[in-house]
């Protein structure tokens, strides 16, 4: 069995670097793919909400189409269509939104923010779902477990704005920082990203028979064993 986590997720560097990008994200997994249906190793492979472009105006489920808006959507739909023609057995998990141990997650760059204004703007029309590495990683075991093959939808339950995730940060950690809901287009950026990219994962709770925890609750257990800034 080989487990994939390696990503190109530099989502606005990757429109100035789209053949990095494709490297790392695509032909590299291709590879592995090959790789793997060759020697018949199962190949476990993460992608991302943002093969989708948001204008659903629901949550997606496996079955809707991708259609990627930014040069990093394009290469992990790239990379998720090498997986899915290789021939081998595999299991494809679609996330979002991750945070964990380490700064490079919107909670830690939160808490940054926060330390240096006293008022953070942050999106409120930007939508998905805050995902656990640690869900994240007892999702995957169990679904090994469990036999599962094909395509899911691994992220924490219910969805979230980027301004509700942060409001909910800042209440739990009593910040001192005024929250204010803004559009995301007070933010240019690089990549063009999807509004409401979130993802419904009820078709991998029934397939391995347990409930994925509220994104809150995966918040709440994360910042129990937060550093305190």
């Amino acid at each position: 069995m080989i487990i994939n986590c390696a990503a190109y997720n530099a989502v606005d560097l990757a429109e100035q670097q789209p053949e990095i990008a494709a490297l790392i994200n695509a032909a590299a997994v291709k590879n592995i793919a090959t790789l793997c249906r060759d020697k018949n190793i199962f190949l476990i492979h993460y992608s991302s909400d943002y093969v989708f472009d948001g204008a659903k105006g629901n949550l997606y489920t496996e079955h809707d189409t991708p259609n990627p808006l930014n040069v990093y959507g394009k290469s992990k739909c790239a990379g998720e269509e090498a997986v899915i023609t290789s021939g081998g057995n595999f299991l494809l998990f679609r996330t979002s939104w991750v945070f964990g141990n380490g700064p490079q997650n919107f909670i830690h760059k939160m808490l940054q923010w926060s330390q240096k204004n006293p008022v953070l703007k942050l999106t409120a029309d930007e939508v998905s779902v805050p995902t656990s590495t640690i869900d994240l990683v007892d999702i995957t075991l169990r679904s090994i477990d469990k036999g599962l093959s094909g395509l899911y939808h691994l992220t924490n339950s219910d969805y979230a704005s980027r301004y509700e995730w942060g409001r909910y940060v800042a209440k739990k950690l009593s910040l001192r920082s005024t929250i204010i809901p803004v559009p995301m287009s007070m933010f240019p950026s690089a990549a063009q990203r999807p509004l409401f990219s979130a993802m419904t994962n009820l078709q991998l709770q029934e397939e391995i028979g347990t409930a994925i925890p509220d994104w809150r609750d995966a918040v709440d257990r994360f910042l129990l064993e937060y550093p305190q800034q």
